[in-house]
């Protein structure tokens, strides 16, 4: 079991945040057009991130083993950046976070989660499915002519 710990501007391990993100994402390289908006992100973008919308990070020890961005929006909570290190896949830390991120959106009145996840990644699509979640539009990124991603949602009970 890790720890799932709020990101504040103290956290300081920012680049090693990001390299989380990068090589949890990594897979995605050339399998999904346009790429990653992951691979625009800098340190400084993280810290940005979280000090506007609400971060945590799972924490093994002091491995950084997972992190999630939760944004409130008008008639849900936006949850993004889900992203769990290569070697911790698998062990129910996505799980965790989304635990948090339900809480999250019940403490605020939310009763909706919403996420984005590309078009190509299917098994993605299966996982949220099984927490839940269902598809509830195809949009395109701007600039192209086809579907580039879906959007999904869950509403809480």
């Amino acid at each position: 079991m890790t720890d799932i710990v709020r990101l504040d501007q103290d956290f300081g391990r920012w680049p090693e945040l990001l390299d989380l993100i990068l090589s949890s994402f990594a897979y995605m390289n050339g399998r999904i057009d346009p790429p990653s908006s992951g691979l625009s992100l800098t340190p400084e973008a993280l810290q940005a991130k979280a000090a506007a919308e609400i971060g945590y990070v799972a924490l093994d020890g002091d491995r950084l083993a997972g992190c999630m961005f939760l944004r409130p929006e008008e008639d849900s909570l936006y949850l993004g950046k889900l992203a769990i290190a290569p070697d911790y896949q698998g062990k129910g830390i996505g799980r965790q976070l989304f635990a948090i991120a339900e809480a999250v959106a019940k403490e605020r009145g939310l009763k909706v989660i919403r996420l984005d996840t590309r078009i190509e990644l299917t098994g993605n699509h299966a996982i949220f499915g099984a927490w839940g979640f269902a598809r509830t539009a195809e949009k395109s990124h701007p600039g192209y002519d086809r579907v580039t991603y879906v959007e999904m949602r869950k509403t809480l009970a």
